[in-house]
């Protein structure tokens, strides 16, 4: 207890004492946006590249140019573009360098360049007969359809590159660069942020996209501060130096004293907080058990190292993603035990298979469905496809059997009280003790109480549960204010939630596994509101744990009412904050 208040503290006057005088300001532009991972930083510019045009429709070759020096030229583009993403495959390392190495090999793909060629003595300019051979190829890949039909997309991207080479001008995707800048985007997708460096990406700045959009949640995962929705900042120009307040969602041209004294300030607080001591509590001693989201063992590693209490949410899409059939029993209980063996004597909850909408799997959803986010995903899939479910359960039970950690299971996208009741049955027929399901739907929320008389805990998946609750879809930047966990509506359907897991006499934990418990201000009004854990990405942990520590629970309940009975999002949040001047020293 007292070590908690002794960091925050420290942390409080560190920032005071760095703080630089009024009116030294920067003179320059400023914008606004929705901040979305908190962070306080100065730096230069570097734009993402927009698309590259497609070339006219039945472009020829220019008067005077032969099909050989056509061809010559394609050739020595292709091979510009192999060089230069293998070269950039060298500094990078994990997921980011396998993206980089795949694609380079695409460049130079014989049967890519000969199709081009072939369009190109049949008088296509270089541009259009790439475009055209590229498009090609892309379908043949798609048609064959699992892995090979991920591989489509490698090939759009050499496509651009090339095109772009050709033309002179920059090829699409994450900008190089020798020293450190700030990336400023449309937004981000998700093929882009495998080669984003974070050790040169210092903060993310996008004109579009909302606070759950793929750029936020990848910027809280990477601890990079980032602002999305901010219109205008496309017109920014390479170079140019910005201060970016990825708590404040604001963004000032040509910074001055002030702003260079914040962000230093942000600098010593977030070496003072680097390191969380392993047990979330309130400043009374109310213990709040801080978990972590986690992908993989290799996240799970992380985690434990960072203090995290526990696995809140395991995302277990990875032993998924990328096959075009299912992985047997004896390669996911290989994958689970990793994750499981991090955590020895601690809870992990593992989420069943959250397939569907943006996270489709050949051999499980429909592509073809009219609005995936409604339709067969999560455990409805085991309408469609029954088996996979349950042979995911017997995998997770014989992992749990040869592990010390305490293993829950819960699964996603529940909205009847029947539903829960079948997957309580599954859990039990697999030998696995403790089910639960996650509130991702506003009747799951409504009806807590009857589905909690079938499990043992319900989560709040706060991404999806916002979206549907304000019929937002998540990844739209017009949408972004209603787009928001701070929605008072939002928070009521968290509070029935609760509600609902003390009726009856239930008395049943409620988490939240959503990326609301990563907003350390946000996460005292959910203790207020009677949440019982919080998981995040290891990297917010420290945070969370330091604003926690700095209210008792009456305070945290009192602000929970402040924000139930706000008009608005922005009012919730900054009636809240108001009361937390931590924040505000902290740079959060």
């Amino acid at each position: 207890m007292k070590k908690s208040r002794t960091i925050v503290q420290t942390l409080s006057n560190s920032a005071d004492a760095s703080r630089a005088p009024a009116g030294e300001t920067g003179s320059g532009r400023s914008f606004v946006g929705v901040g979305v991972s908190p962070g306080r930083i100065i730096g230069p510019v570097l734009l993402m590249p927009t698309a590259v045009r497609e070339p006219a429709v039945g472009e020829q070759l220019a008067e005077g140019t032969s099909s050989e020096e056509a061809s010559a030229a394609l050739r020595t583009a292709a091979k510009a573009v192999q060089t230069d993403l293998t070269a950039r495959s060298a500094s990078a390392s994990g997921t980011g360098r396998e993206v980089l190495e795949a694609t380079a090999l695409m460049a130079n793909d014989p049967m890519l360049v000969k199709g081009a060629v072939k369009l190109i003595n049949n008088g296509a300019s270089p541009e259009r007969a790439i475009w055209d051979a590229a498009a090609s190829v892309a379908e043949m890949l798609h048609n064959l359809g699992g892995y090979m039909a991920e591989r489509a997309t490698d090939v759009l991207d050499v496509r651009g590159r090339i095109v772009a080479e050709l033309r002179g001008v920059p090829a699409p995707g994450i900008p190089y660069s020798d020293s450190p800048f700030i990336l400023v985007a449309e937004d981000l997708a998700p093929a882009d942020t495998a080669t984003l460096d974070p050790a040169k990406v210092i903060a993310l700045v996008t004109s579009s996209g909302g606070p759950q959009s793929h750029t936020a949640i990848i910027a809280r995962a990477l601890g990079l501060p980032a602002v999305v929705a901010a219109v205008g900042v496309d017109a920014l120009t390479d170079g140019t130096r910005i201060f970016v307040d990825g708590a404040a969602g604001t963004i000032l041209v040509n910074p001055g004293a002030a702003e260079v004294a914040l962000a230093k300030a942000w600098e010593t607080s977030t070496a003072a907080r680097a390191v969380f001591d392993g047990t979330g509590r309130l400043q009374d001693g109310h213990l709040v058990p801080l978990l972590s989201n986690v992908g993989g063992a290799k996240d799970a590693v992380k985690a434990a190292a960072a203090g995290a209490e526990g696995v809140g949410l395991l995302r277990t899409e990875f032993c998924f993603l990328e096959r075009d059939t299912e992985p047997s029993i004896t390669e996911q209980v290989e994958a689970y035990r990793g994750v499981f063996d991090a955590f020895p004597g601690k809870k992990v909850v593992v989420r069943t298979l959250d397939a569907g909408a943006d996270k489709p799997l050949p051999f499980l959803t429909d592509a073809s469905e009219p609005n995936p986010a409604l339709g067969v995903r999560g455990y409805r899939t085991d309408f469609t496809s029954p088996g996979v479910l349950e042979r995911q359960l017997s995998a997770i039970a014989q992992a749990a059997e040869g592990s010390e950690a305490n293993v829950w299971v819960m699964a996603p996208m529940i909205s009847t009280a029947e539903e829960a009741e079948h997957f309580a049955s599954l859990c039990s027929a697999a030998g696995l003790a403790t089910p639960g399901v996650m509130v991702e739907v506003p009747s799951a929320a409504l009806t807590a109480a009857s589905i909690l008389e079938h499990v043992d805990f319900v989560s709040l998946g706060t991404n999806d549960l916002t979206q549907y609750a304000m019929a937002a879809d998540r990844q739209l930047g017009p949408l972004s204010a209603l787009n928001t966990p701070w929605q008072p509506a939002v928070l009521q359907l968290i509070r029935l939630t609760v509600n609902g897991s003390h009726d009856e006499g239930h008395n049943k934990p409620v988490g939240v596994c959503g990326e609301a418990a990563a907003d350390p201000a946000l996460a005292v009004v959910l203790v207020g509101l009677g949440v019982a854990t919080l998981s995040m990405t290891a990297r917010a942990l420290s945070a969370v744990a330091a604003v926690l520590a700095s209210v008792t629970l009456a305070e945290a309940q009192q602000l929970a009412k402040l924000a139930l009975t706000a008009h608005s999002a922005t009012d919730a949040r900054r009636l809240v904050r108001e009361k937390l001047p931590i924040l505000d020293a902290l740079g959060l």
